[in-house]
């Protein structure tokens, strides 16, 4: 009966532990497994969608991008899609985009593109580009993307199209980097599959706080109510996630990831390229309303509360040789680690990820701490850094 018994600080410890436990599979069973539900209902019929495709403007902005355009602004023109034209607006580039984008004007009569004047001061020239480019739109839907992004299929815009219903204003889409065989390459899609479960996940349950500019949709009329970009002119960045954190509302947004939908994105050269972007993020997540950026922060600290507490328990086990806390506490991990492999398993099959199983045990323990550098570089930045000088 001793294997049984446990004193009062272990039976403490072990509700402790069984708490962060739940709440860990709360966000799991809730947040992370709703792309996968959404997936099933739209494979069993369950959502609506317009059975119209209404015209749209995809609108681009370019600085630098030649060699990207070549390869990727194709897949964007010859969309499956009855009626579209693609703006580009080239932001003061020094390379060869305009030379490229005339040529591949003179190929496609729906291409057209514009500049970004050089002499522009005292504004961020990413949302002025883009403004530029919503204002020469000729159709309500406007759908983004970037130059080092590309569709997978040719019905990217109809799968974004299908969701244009009457009483929705934005379209949040899925993109991911580009599979490449690389630790630095499994790391950076991991991660953004990660934060695609948190956004897009609250996007489903109706609370939006984000979208990302590489696949987002919204119509010209809600930019023109809400003044474009001007609540956040002082801010570099924000021409995506902040500005849909401002528009979206529980009614408004609907999600697309099915699999014509994906788009990717160019791995980046270089990793002090992509670790400057997660800063950028940080920087701009500040400016976030409502409770879901504390909602997510908590979720990473229970994960480590949870983590840590298993670990603590099995070493106490094993020293103290009190067996019966150490079958807990591995049948806790156990569980936890079966149904977050299905969530993820699940969802990257429904939007053509690699697979990850044993790389989860490092990935779900690195990542809370690749964020939270993240977080110290910006804390010890200049805040003059992410704003206009």
């Amino acid at each position: 009966m001793e294997f049984f018994s446990l004193t009062h600080l272990e039976c403490s410890l072990l509700i402790g532990l069984e708490a962060f436990f739940l709440i860990q599979l709360f966000y799991y069973i809730i947040l992370y497994n709703r792309i996968h539900k959404h997936h099933v209902a739209d494979k069993n019929g369950k959502l609506k969608y317009t059975d119209t495709y209404a015209p749209l403007s995809v609108i681009i902005s370019a600085k630098d991008q030649a060699k990207c355009l070549k390869i990727n602004l194709p897949l964007i023109l010859e969309q499956n899609y009855p009626q579209y034209e693609v703006i580009v607006v080239n932001d003061g580039s020094v390379d060869d985009t305009e030379e490229v984008l005339k040529l591949f004007e003179n190929k496609y009569s729906h291409l057209y593109h514009t500049f970004t004047p050089i002499t522009t001061r005292y504004v961020s020239r990413k949302k002025l580009s883009l403004t530029l480019g919503i204002r020469a739109a000729k159709y309500d839907w406007l759908v983004f993307t970037e130059p080092y992004c590309y569709p997978e299929s040719k019905d990217w815009l109809k799968s974004l199209a299908r969701n244009f219903t009457t009483d929705t204003d934005i379209v949040l889409g899925y993109s991911n980097y580009a599979k490449e065989k690389s630790w630095f390459n499994r790391k950076i899609t991991f991660d953004l599959l990660f934060h695609s479960l948190r956004f897009l996940g609250c996007a489903l349950l109706k609370y939006t706080y984000m979208g990302l500019g590489t696949n987002l949709a919204y119509r010209k009329e809600l930019f023109y109510r809400n003044k474009g970009y001007s609540s956040h002119l002082n801010l570099l960045r924000g021409e995506d996630d902040l500005f849909v954190n401002q528009i979206a509302t529980h009614n408004n947004t609907r999600v697309e990831c099915s699999k014509n939908s994906i788009i990717r994105i160019l791995p980046p050269k270089y990793k002090k390229m992509w670790v400057e972007n997660k800063v950028e993020h940080v920087a701009t997540g500040c400016q976030y309303k409502g409770l879901q950026r504390l909602m997510m922060g908590f979720e990473s600290f229970s994960r480590y509360i949870f983590l840590l507490g298993c670990l603590f328990l099995l070493l106490y086990a094993i020293y103290y040789q009190r067996w019966l806390i150490g079958i807990i506490t591995l049948i806790l991990w156990s569980i936890r680690y079966v149904y977050q492999l299905f969530v993820f398993q699940n969802t990257s099959k429904d939007l053509k990820e690699r697979r990850y199983t044993a790389s989860l045990l490092f990935f779900d323990l690195l990542q809370p701490l690749w964020n939270f550098r993240y977080k110290l570089i910006w804390l010890f930045r200049r805040k003059s850094d992410f704003i206009l000088k």
